[in-house]
């Protein structure tokens, strides 16, 4: 980090809060506050929805992936468009004509007050920890690469966030969230266009990709049916539209955006919006991800992209076993750069085949050495990450950018950070104030409910800046974030569209199906993870939102009965 970086990354994020604060000064009532005074035109409904999904996390942890797995990840994705045209059909023209504050509005109405308070609760549940992964996602992965303390890290994101997010609402949220991805199109654009850049000559976009498809890193699709197989199009299509609906229809975070609209038009082209715009942007933030693996096929990679964990192993009884790795790496490295430019002149088949030998060795390597430093951590009582992953792309920026793109690239990631962090604030203290305060406390003025919500963001911020303090690394971060959704999401969606479309249910059915259903997919996930049964977390909102559906259909046929027979 250079002086000009450094200026490039403070001014971008203060102009940014500043500008925030200023736009949206002077909320007097909760309609303004928590709404934005419905005055959101649909590019700023479209822009805030994908920046309130678009966290740090996505633009650290998904070039890490492509990196490591390929471009398959955007199978993830595919449900997506589906969940918009079912959101924009069913879900807004519901919530605009009951001109709800918050989704769980909407429930209290079609069953009762304890089917709303239980949604509401689960959703503060995931978003309260989400919010707190936010924070800590680029923290921790900013405290290991640049050396700044985490905690200060956490709190410094944090209170950012906060300032803006306490003093105007909902509009200061929207306003801030249109400029950051403003300044996200623009350092992803530039990064990529420089890493194709910095590949030697005569490699051009046409023949990296060929490169990168030697080594299986251009497989998009996976049509099999196979649950080993985390990522693939039925995945997508089916766990990816039902995790998808849950998110954007049930999740306040992504209600209030377009709830914040001019009119139900906007909030419906904003939404297609989203959905025409968001698979391309996540296809190629994992292209940047693999124009970086190639890259690195051309300039040394290390063994591992974490640097506290390197040093950690060599400074330890280790030190050697991981030396003698990094020696068989360079050998590997040596061989492999010879075959691609003899693959890049001759396109040849045997070429192609020696270079996915070579890098699946590489692969085994890196295996041993992230092994290496799990045990250097153990005989050290050192809680080390050794899965690299998300540390990819960020150790390519500080090594390889000209100053002052590194600032902007950093400027990215903590603008990331904090549009996708402010909006969960947002929307848990909408939810909290409108949905528990205001539902179960005597009559209030609005002055009254818009220092209860300022008061509600605050401590919410609190509460992230204290889970992001806590938390650790998972495999990989977007994935834990999306764990997190799936466990609570496909509960959440099936009371709505119990909801929306089984009549004869009703509220005793519901509340009793979806404590039963949240138990049961919390059992199925810890199943998984202990490897007594295969369910890919991605399915776990299919079968949470079936479950809940089943159970609150036969309760209900069960009460029918019995009060038809006393009858």
């Amino acid at each position: 980090m250079q002086t000009l970086d450094w200026i490039v990354l403070t001014s971008t994020l203060l102009l940014i809060v500043i500008y925030g604060t200023y736009q949206s000064r002077g909320s007097k009532n909760v309609q303004d506050y928590l709404k934005g005074g419905n005055t959101s035109k649909w590019w700023t409904i479209g822009l805030s929805v994908m920046a309130t999904q678009a966290s740090a996390i996505t633009f650290l942890s998904t070039p890490g992936q492509a990196f490591n797995d390929g471009m398959g990840f955007v199978q993830f994705y595919f449900g997506l468009p589906i969940a918009m045209v079912v959101i924009c059909v069913v879900f807004i023209p519901l919530y605009h004509r009951l001109k709800v504050y918050t989704a769980y509005e909407f429930l209290e109405d079609r069953f009762d007050l304890k089917t709303r308070t239980l949604t509401a609760i689960l959703f503060l549940i995931q978003r309260g920890l989400a919010a707190g992964i936010t924070i800590f996602a680029p923290a921790i992965i900013l405290s290991a690469v640049l050396g700044w303390n985490l905690l200060l890290l956490n709190v410094i994101i944090g209170v950012l966030v906060i300032i803006y997010t306490v003093s105007g609402g909902t509009k200061a949220v929207n306003v801030t969230q249109k400029h950051q991805m403003i300044v996200i199109f623009t350092g992803m654009i530039i990064a990529f266009c420089l890493i194709i850049d910095k590949l030697p000559e005569g490699i051009t976009f046409s023949k990296a990709l060929d490169i990168a498809g030697a080594s299986g890193k251009m497989e998009v699709l996976d049509f099999s049916f196979s649950l080993d197989n985390r990522y693939t199009v039925w995945s997508g299509l089916i766990g990816g539209t039902f995790l998808m609906l849950s998110y954007f229809g049930t999740d306040q975070s992504q209600v209030q955006r377009y709830l914040s609209g001019k009119s139900l038009k906007e909030m419906q082209i904003g939404m297609m919006f989203n959905g025409l715009l968001k698979v391309p942007m996540q296809f190629f933030i994992l292209l940047v991800g693999v124009m970086v693996f190639v890259f690195y096929q051309f300039n040394q990679a290390p063994v591992n992209f974490n640097p506290t964990a390197t040093e950690v192993v060599l400074n330890s009884e280790y030190a050697d076993e991981y030396k003698a790795i990094q020696d068989q790496q360079t050998l590997n490295f040596n061989e492999k750069k010879n075959i691609i430019n003899d693959f890049v002149s001759n396109n040849s088949v045997n070429a192609a085949e020696s270079i996915a030998t070579l890098n699946l060795s590489n692969d085994k390597l890196r295996a041993d050495a992230r092994e290496l430093i799990e045990k250097a951590g153990k005989s050290r009582n050192t809680k080390v990450e050794s899965n690299d992953k998300d540390y990819v792309f960020i150790s390519f920026i500080l090594n390889n950018l000209p100053r002052g793109l590194i600032g902007l690239l950093l400027a990215v990631i903590l603008s990331a950070a904090m549009s996708s962090t402010s909006s969960e604030l947002n929307a848990l203290a909408s939810t909290t104030a409108m949905d528990l305060y205001k539902r179960n406390t005597s009559e209030k003025s609005e002055a009254e409910m818009v220092a209860a919500s300022r008061w509600f963001t605050l401590g919410w911020g609190i509460v992230a800046i204290g889970v992001a303090s806590v938390a650790n690394l998972a495999e990989n971060l977007i994935q834990l974030v999306n764990i997190i959704g799936s466990i609570f999401y496909g509960n959440v969606l099936g009371i709505f569209l119990l909801a929306f479309f089984f009549k004869f249910v009703r509220a005793n059915a519901v509340f009793t199906a979806a404590l039963i259903t949240q138990v049961l997919v919390i059992g199925l996930f810890l199943l998984n993870e202990y490897d007594y049964i295969n369910l890919p977390f991605l399915w776990l909102n299919f079968v949470g939102c079936f479950i809940v559906i089943v159970i609150a259909c036969l309760i209900q046929s069960l009460s029918s009965k019995k009060t038809y027979a006393e009858a």
